[in-house]
């Protein structure tokens, strides 16, 4: 195998989507689909066996659900690298994809997304770049704005203003790039105040900066009406 093929697997219940992902996923050069699951059992047990890059998991499956999925692949106790892991949902399971992004997802993805997105998202778990839906991801974590909110907390986490404004930033859904250019930096400095921040709010990935935010107020109100 390639090093630089991403191996992809495939859990859900639904037939027509599997098969659907599967024919756009293995269209592309790169992406290689290595196993499908009908269940969430299933789901683990082939990603403990082929150990894929990314597992895209549906939420609502038989046997075990996708929650219990992401808990189990993204934070792997066994010593062996944890699965990235992108959530397959819907517009209608905000507190589901809530709790997947706490148990460790590091995505989210639309069931009817087009197959462009499909492929960005699988090549951006693959990197650990998970915000790759903003306009989705935003609208599901501002109902995290409520959460523990305050000063305090974000003095507690000891971030300076700069990480506390990048912190911000992937919180509205602004890739590197975009943070790079907005704030005049080199986009491997980005990466670097992107690694201290996840430290210092321990976040396992991008998503996880971005839901402390929201928790912590972070965002602005101006932020919050976009």
């Amino acid at each position: 195998m390639a090093d630089d093929v991403i191996d992809v697997v495939i859990a859900d219940d639904q037939e027509l989507v599997r098969a659907g992902f599967e024919m756009i996923l293995d269209a592309q050069p790169g992406i290689r689909v290595v196993g499908v699951a009908r269940d969430g059992v299933e789901c683990v047990e082939l990603a403990r066996r082929l150990r894929p890059a990314v597992a895209l998991v549906d939420i609502r499956m038989p046997r075990m659900d996708g929650l219990e999925v992401t808990r189990i692949l993204a934070g792997e106790r066994s010593g062996e690298p944890a699965t990235n892991v992108v959530v397959i949902t819907t517009f209608d399971q905000d507190d589901y994809v809530r709790d997947a992004l706490r148990n460790g997802a590091c995505g989210f993805l639309l069931k009817d997304a087009p197959p462009a997105l499909l492929v960005e998202a699988v090549r951006a778990a693959s990197r650990g770049d998970a915000l790759v839906s903003p306009a989705v991801t935003v609208r599901l974590l501002r109902g995290l704005a409520h959460g523990l909110g305050g000063e305090e907390h974000r003095e507690a986490a000891g971030l300076s203003s700069r990480e506390t404004e990048i912190a911000r930033l992937v919180a509205v859904g602004r890739t590197n790039q975009e943070i790079a250019e907005e704030l005049f930096l080199s986009l491997s400095s980005v990466k670097t105040y992107l690694a201290r921040i996840q430290a210092k709010v321990e976040a396992r990935n991008r998503v996880e900066i971005a839901a402390w935010a929201w928790e912590n107020s972070v965002v602005t109100s101006r932020d919050q009406r976009l």
